[in-house]
């Protein structure tokens, strides 16, 4: 199916993400040899440099192995490194067969308080955009997200309509990382998140802390609270050579 007339950069990210799902989902299993960079182009409507750049972003991402002479494949899944690796909500949902969706509860521009700039790692003052959102599977909450925005590192998120992209897919298009954090954790469920996640107050929770850095400085900090039933993380390893 064609892509509807848009901006580059949406059609970049449209195209990204529908191949993205084609191989979590496992229509694209490992092994799967894509299409040619040309019938991509022609499939999606847009220019081969533009499927290019989006092959090149998935190869970056470990989703896909590019040869040269024998094509592109999808990439044995490597379970260790996907605690890592920085995927769409969207994807981790579409993955569990249900039906995605997103609603931005709040957001607003302000001055870093003590916290937040101690979440950045930073001492100097700036401006941050917060954004909370909820994350959807099916009709059941999935995924409680409390993210801040660095505005001195990405000024642009001012004018995002964020009602439409959630934030995560619009800075992984936006702006490319070099570093990133993760922290893992269980917490008993407030008030507040019990209400968010529509699971009774006490009830164990997941949290993934995220922060992440460009070549500008540190881009976003932000928090995913999963109900603990929902979400798990896995990693497969060998043991370590002895030589």
């Amino acid at each position: 199916m064609k892509p509807k007339k848009s901006s580059a950069a949406s059609l970049h990210q449209q195209i990204l993400t529908d191949i993205e799902k084609r191989i979590v989902s496992g229509d694209w299993p490992p092994g799967f040899k894509l299409p040619f960079e040309v019938d991509l182009a022609k499939s999606y409507n847009v220019s081969r440099m533009t499927v290019n750049k989006v092959l090149t972003r998935l190869a970056d991402a470990g989703l896909i192995e590019r040869h040269r002479k024998t094509g592109t494949f999808v990439k044995q899944p490597n379970a260790q490194a996907a605690i890592l690796e920085i995927h769409d909500i969207e994807v981790e949902v579409l993955a569990l067969k249900q039906k995605y969706a997103f609603k931005l509860v709040a957001r607003s521009a302000r001055n870093a308080n003590e916290d937040d700039l101690a979440r950045f790692g930073l001492s100097k003052t700036i401006d941050v955009e917060e954004i909370a959102c909820t994350h959807f599977a099916g009709d059941a909450p999935f995924c409680w997200e409390h993210r801040l925005i660095n505005l001195d590192v990405v000024p642009k998120a001012r004018a995002v309509d964020f009602t439409h992209i959630p934030p995560g897919q619009w800075l992984r298009l936006q702006v490319p990382w070099t570093t990133a954090q993760h922290k893992i954790y269980s917490i008993a469920a407030d008030a507040d998140i019990a209400r968010r996640l529509d699971i009774a107050k006490g009830s164990p929770c997941l949290v993934v802390e995220r922060r992440t850095w460009s070549d500008q400085g540190p881009v976003t900090v932000v928090r995913f609270t999963y109900p603990a039933e929902k979400h798990a993380v896995v990693a497969t390893f060998t043991p370590a050579s002895s030589g």
